[in-house]
């Protein structure tokens, strides 16, 4: 099992989020503790290599693994999550 830490950034992000979008994205954030038998995490490529994706709806969680810990560095809406 890994260990999830958010980022303030993320943590922010994640209580800017919608009630409904904010428990999919806990659902979310439990499934990252299970890594790396995670479906659907997506590397992500350009500046961005070494970190991956998930995503629920039209929202983003980004993140890097280092070791056993888990680092969510961003979380929020896809039109301007990629900025």
């Amino acid at each position: 099992m890994a260990k999830v830490t958010l980022t303030p950034e993320a943590a922010d992000g994640l209580e800017d989020l919608p009630l409904a979008i904010h428990a999919r994205v806990l659902s979310l954030l439990e499934r990252l503790a299970k890594w790396p038998a995670v479906s659907g995490a997506k590397p992500l490529s350009g500046r961005l290599a070494g970190r991956y994706r998930l995503r629920t709806g039209d929202y983003r969680v980004q993140f890097r693994v280092q070791g056993q810990a888990i680092i969510v560095e961003k979380i929020g809406h896809r039109d301007r999550f990629y900025e």
